[in-house]
């Protein structure tokens, strides 16, 4: 975990590593650090913001920059990003993850690890990929979840990306565990949908830690509670 340096300039900017808890999205974690360190500074305008989100049930690394660093957001979302993804074959679901339930269930009696790797390798490389309806993707002004929700059909176009690694860690079906290394705009639940598919079973995720931005690794992120709760001991400028 990330110890905090001797002093802190936030509004000159500082670059913070995050591991984001399960349940929360992202706008919760940078308005928690936001209002710390309002408390902190008393400055009440001062900037913080994210490079790149995380879906509520995901875990994992989050950049967050404050100040004028903020202005290294857009390099920084497009760094490469390594996953460690738990996927369930032989069932699906609307949104390809679980905050949606299962819509269908299928056999994965025909299926083996040796089957399983062989699907992988589809996916290594540059290929399309069609986001998942539950998502932020705009369209005509809207999220794509703000339409799913509400039952609206949508269908959305596919998007280049790259998929730079692709290794099986675990197979212990109907679990499948892998790790990912991708280009930006790459989604895991749609690889899910997407491994499922060639497979010929279905598959949706069921966990997701996103464990490297760049350079940047999990090891070296904090947790909220860490921040607001020692932030207090430390120098800012």
């Amino acid at each position: 975990m990330s110890e905090f340096k001797k002093s802190y300039d936030f509004i000159n900017g500082e670059v913070l590593l995050f591991n984001k808890d399960l349940h929360w999205t992202s706008f919760d974690l940078v308005s928690k650090v936001r209002n710390a360190l309002y408390r902190k500074t008393g400055v009440k305008k001062l900037k913080v913001g994210h490079a790149g989100t995380l879906d509520p049930l995901a875990t994992g690394l989050m950049i967050l920059c404050t100040g004028k660093a903020t202005k290294q957001i857009e390099a920084l979302q497009l760094q490469e990003k390594e996953y460690l993804a738990t996927i369930r074959l032989g069932a699906t679901t609307p949104s390809f993850d679980m905050e949606t339930e299962e819509d269908s269930s299928k056999d994965y009696s025909h299926v083996t690890e040796e089957l399983v790797l062989s699907a992988l390798k589809k996916f290594d490389g540059e290929t399309e990929q069609i986001p998942p309806v539950f998502s932020a993707v705009k369209v005509k002004g809207k999220r794509a979840f703000e339409y799913a929700r509400k039952g609206e059909s949508l269908k959305l176009q596919p998007k280049k990306i790259v998929i730079s690694e692709l290794e099986l860690i675990l197979c212990k079906l109907p679990t499948v565990n892998i790790r990912i290394v991708c280009s930006k705009g790459t989604y895991i639940r749609s690889l899910a949908r997407d491994i499922g598919a060639e497979l010929k079973c279905g598959a949706y995720l069921t966990g997701l830690q996103r464990t490297r931005i760049g350079d940047f690794k999990i090891e070296n992120a904090m947790s909220v509670d860490y921040f607001t709760e020692n932030l207090s001991l430390f120098e800012t400028n």
